[in-house]
């Protein structure tokens, strides 16, 4: 391929149980199987080597829930994981290094407590965080996504960038789980004022087509997952991104 892009398939927890939301709303849940770590072994065996895994639990109760089924999947695959939700502590950090993730996704902590998160990259390094950007109308929103915070996305990235940081989780609220496309235009401004980031589109991935525009945009990579539970794109199909 031309324009290479890193495909990262998205495993939500709630309940030990992989799942999927509908613009982060909870009341919008469908469960699609009853073991993650299974899922993680079906990326693995058609040649995905990364993942991103989401405790939404987590994510609701502001501390680590789902670090059991962190510890399984790390256990059964070699994956590379980054985890998200509910990582606000040293503790919740440590629970989730602890458990297998090589990464860790900051999102409202990035937001509310800069400071925490640079000290983490002081001892830990930079690498192994990605900052959750999650935006509605190019503004920041927290807390899962129940609160904006009225920060524009581009100088907040660029803060981060400034501090040392390079990946960037941007997820684009209004189309998370709509299957209705991703916001290729949003991305394309993000990666024209930070040319270097290592931006991961997130949000509205319907088909494979979406993803040639990612790819054809020049976002470095992409997460998704109801497209692949929805069964609009098949593990077949993301073999010719996979080297």
């Amino acid at each position: 391929m031309d324009n290479q892009i890193e495909l990262i398939p998205a495993i939500d927890i709630i309940d030990g149980k992989c799942v999927r939301l509908t613009q982060g709303d909870y009341a919008r849940q469908r469960t699609y199987r009853n073991d993650p770590a299974e899922v993680a072994r079906e990326f693995e065996d058609h040649g995905l080597t990364r993942l991103h895994v989401v405790d939404l639990d987590g994510a609701r109760s502001n501390h680590v829930v789902n670090a059991r089924c962190i510890e399984r999947i790390a256990a059964q695959t070699r994956l590379t994981i980054d985890f998200g939700g509910g990582i606000k502590t040293d503790d919740d950090l440590a629970l989730a290094f602890n458990a297998g993730a090589a990464m860790v996704t900051v999102g409202s902590l990035a937001v509310t407590s800069p400071a925490t998160l640079v000290r983490w990259a002081e001892q830990f390094g930079a690498a192994r965080f990605i900052i959750g950007a999650d935006v509605k109308n190019e503004l920041i929103s927290i807390n899962g996504w129940k609160e904006e915070d009225g920060q524009k996305l581009l100088p907040f990235i660029a803060d981060y960038v400034a501090r040392g940081f390079s990946k960037v989780l941007c997820t684009d609220i209004s189309r998370d789980g709509m299957l209705q496309g991703p916001s290729v235009s949003l991305y394309r401004k993000v990666l024209d004022a930070q040319p270097s980031l290592h931006l991961i589109a997130s949000g509205g991935v319907s088909s494979m087509q979406d993803i040639d525009a990612l790819a054809e945009a020049g976002v470095p990579a992409v997460v998704f997952g109801k497209a692949i539970y929805e069964g609009r794109i098949t593990l077949k199909d993301l073999e010719k991104y996979v080297s």
